[in-house]
């Protein structure tokens, strides 16, 4: 749910040249495959177009571990204790402000959005490649269906 939001969010940042994104994952108590295939695409992005780093605040023992066990380590910086925010995270929580997305991600979208997180993370390595495979065609599959669903309901 949380994942097109902050692929958004990120593209924005990135195309508004920002080298240094932090994501904050101290109320995370999980990340799924797709959650975190976004923030792998969001830590290429940053690096071919600005040659930036994606930087992981607040990441528990758990989540450290997801992000290791599929190889993402190696794409960004996971609790970095020389990041120039070390230290200060409860002054800079207090002055985050909540911000909605306007409108809502379609079933299309959505579908594209899980699809392309998971093609990224198959990418990664031979172990995600393997791990992934029959979801990924399970994805493509289904995504075609809404398409073809989409065309029909468009010509009636």
């Amino acid at each position: 749910m949380n994942s097109p939001v902050v692929k958004t969010f990120g593209d924005e940042r990135i195309a508004a040249g920002e080298v240094c994104i932090v994501v904050d994952l101290s109320e995370c108590t999980g990340m799924d495959s797709t959650f975190m295939g976004t923030l792998a695409g969001m830590a290429s992005r940053l690096t071919a177009s600005q040659g930036g780093v994606l930087q992981i605040a607040g990441s528990n023992d758990r989540n450290h571990r997801s992000l290791e066990d599929l190889g993402l380590d190696f794409l960004m910086e996971i609790n970095p204790p020389s990041a120039i925010w070390h230290g200060k995270e409860e002054m800079i929580r207090g002055r985050l402000q909540v911000s909605m997305p306007a409108g809502s991600v379609g079933q299309i979208q959505r579908a594209r959005h899980v699809l392309d997180a998971h093609l990224l993370l198959s990418e990664m390595n031979d172990k995600n490649a393997r791990e992934f495979d029959d979801v990924v065609t399970l994805l493509k599959s289904e995504l075609t269906g809404k398409e073809k669903l989409a065309e029909n309901d468009q010509s009636k």
